[in-house]
Parts: structure tokens; C-alpha cells; sequence
């Protein structure tokens, strides 16, 4: 991932192409990953949205996946 960077306008399709990202967001309690329904939307689905809908802290958040997507 050399130049790009998890944003808040990120979709969870394109975060979820990267390891372990799946299990960053279930840390924080976003379970779309696993939701079947999520799965029809993941493409529109931007992250910073789905954070504030789950009252997850945003920052914090971008912080650890960009880190994850720094350690493949």
C-alpha cells in the first residue's frame, strides 16, 4: 500500500481486499465483516459512516488499519 491510506471515505470492500483488516474492525465492534447483509453493500458502505453508526471512534480506528495494512 505504498502511497494509499485508509480514509474515512474508504469503503469496507476496499479494506477488506487487505489481510487482518477484517479482524480490526471486529476488534472495534464493526461486525459487517461477518453480517450477510452487510455483504450487498460493501461496496458503498464508507467506513468513517459505519464507525459513527457503531459509535466507534474514528480516528482511533484509520489509526490501527492503516498500521495493519502497513504490516502486510
Amino acid at each position: 500500500m505504498s502511497e494509499e491510506k485508509i480514509t474515512e471515505d474508504t469503503t469496507l470492500e476496499e479494506i477488506l481486499k487487505y489481510p487482518r483488516t477484517g479482524s480490526t474492525l471486529v476488534k472495534h465492534g464493526i461486525y459487517c465483516p461477518t453480517c450477510p447483509f452487510a455483504g450487498f453493500e460493501m461496496g458503498r458502505l464508507k467506513i468513517g459512516d459505519v464507525a459513527r453508526n457503531y459509535g466507534v471512534n474514528v480516528d482511533n480506528l484509520l489509526k490501527e488499519l492503516n498500521e495493519t495494512v502497513r504490516k502486510r
